[in-house]
């Protein structure tokens, strides 16, 4: 009996401890198995082989989410937060985050970009349509005032003499025409005076040899610019005058005076010179680039620092036909009135002149452009939230902001015009993402290639 019981303890021995080893090695390959299941998405994807714990993930982000088979064949995968860090597989990214595919219909073509409305709201996207109309540009530039050449005069002599005494003694002082400026006395005057009277004094008939001699002596007088009433009085009186007055010719502001009481005063010197203001030019200075929308009869506004919320108007007079040698650029006249005085010779303005291109155009707002220097480029709006950036060539800039546009978009179009720099942002990345795409694929049929022919050998 004893030898029966001792076997039976020994049986149930042998059980028990059979069963505690399957146990622990059903729980051992089971804890294994989970550690190894979870481990796998923690690894970034290789980009050579597969394994069954990446399969099954693939199978079950399928499953989990089954419209993403819906919406076309998966091009990569790429992280959340860096789209230059891609796969080829699902997995995690370096920073632990899960990966987010990239499908085919998202990037159809070089450059195009789709973003959502509810993200193009975020980042304050505005469209424009391309529109045709009359072209109207604004030349802006400067201009300095100067006095118009057509109502100056100089006074300059004729004769030698002194100036014995001189009635305006001042630069700027307002003068009338025939107001007395300076005395002059000159031995030639006093000569030509005492001629005409010794010519009225000699007896003569009508067509006489008297007669010419005393035309030539009054004619004498005339060629020295003696006024016509001095000469009246010369022949009334009989006395010959020591010194002529000489008058101002016209209305207007001695702007130079190089004279003073007692200094001699040599022929052909200028004394005096008078510039009528209630007229002004403006001599405004136009790029090369400009000269051809400039013409004859437009209109120009002025404005000055020196009298702000004031507007001058006048017309283009004049254009010089040739450049200054120092600035590269056009002097345009245009003409003022002035008729309270308000503008000063050599006060300095800003010029606006309004030019109107010849026929219509294409415009769009300045504003759309994206200018790299070497190109201008503009994004285009072509539905369902897409766009694709677009070379223009561009003419003068226009009125309310806008530019021509010569060639690369069509009347009606829709162009971006705010918010186009994130989308020019998200192009180029989008195209850098491609070629890292395209080389990665490159490099992986290079080496199919030379492991087909490896095992050939």
């Amino acid at each position: 009996m004893k030898a029966v019981e001792s076997g039976r303890k020994t049986v149930s021995s042998t059980v028990i401890i059979l069963a505690t080893a399957i146990l622990t090695l059903i729980l051992g390959g089971g804890i294994a198995y989970l550690v190894g299941y979870l481990r796998v998405p923690m690894t970034a994807p290789v980009e050579q082989g597969s394994h069954p714990s990446e399969d099954h993930s693939q199978k079950a982000q399928q499953k989990a989410n089954p419209s993403e088979s819906k919406k076309g064949k998966i091009l990569y995968w790429r992280a959340p937060m860096n789209p230059t860090e891609i796969y080829d597989k699902p997995g995690k990214s370096a920073m632990g985050m899960d990966l987010v595919p990239v499908y085919a219909n998202q990037t159809s073509r070089p450059g195009e970009i789709r973003i959502d409305p509810v993200i193009q709201q975020d980042m304050g996207v505005r469209f424009s349509k391309v529109k045709k109309g009359p072209l109207i540009h604004v030349v802006r530039t400067y201009g300095i005032v100067t006095p118009d050449d057509t109502l100056t005069a100089q006074i300059n002599l004729k004769t030698s003499g002194w100036i014995e005494k001189i009635h305006v003694d001042f630069t700027g002082k307002h003068v009338k025409k025939g107001d007395p400026l300076f005395e002059l006395y000159s031995p030639e005057l006093v000569t030509a005076q005492e001629g005409y009277l010794a010519a009225l004094k000699m007896p003569g008939k009508q067509g006489t040899g008297n007669n010419r001699l005393l035309d030539s002596a009054r004619n004498r007088l005339r060629y020295f610019d003696v006024p016509e009433e001095f000469i009246q009085r010369l022949k009334a009186s009989g006395l010959v005058k020591m010194t002529v007055m000489i008058r101002s010719p016209l209305d207007g502001y001695v702007i130079q005076k190089k004279a003073e009481e007692g200094s001699y005063v040599r022929s052909g010197r200028m004394v005096f010179q008078i510039a009528d203001l209630r007229r002004v030019w403006i001599d405004a200075h136009v790029y090369e680039y400009e000269l051809e929308l400039i013409e004859t009869g437009q209109q120009a506004e002025m404005t000055f620092t020196s009298l702000p919320g004031r507007t001058f108007n006048g017309t283009v007079a004049f254009l010089y036909p040739y450049l200054q040698s120092k600035t590269r650029d056009l002097v345009v006249r245009i003409v003022f009135d002035n008729p309270k005085m308000e503008l000063k010779p050599q006060m300095y303005a800003n010029v606006r002149i309004k030019t109107v291109l010849r026929g219509e155009g294409l415009m769009i707002p300045s504003e759309a452009v994206i200018r790299t220097g070497k190109r201008n480029l503009v994004f285009l709006s072509i539905g369902d939230g897409k766009f694709i950036p677009r070379d223009v060539i561009l003419g003068p800039l226009l009125t309310r902001n806008r530019v021509q546009v010569i060639a690369g978009l069509s009347e009606g179009e829709s162009v971006v015009a705010s918010g186009q720099f994130l989308i020019d942002s998200e192009s180029n990345l989008n195209e850098a993402v491609q070629k890292m795409i395209d080389r990665k694929v490159q490099e992986k049929a290079k080496k199919d290639e030379g492991d087909f022919f490896g095992d050939m050998e």
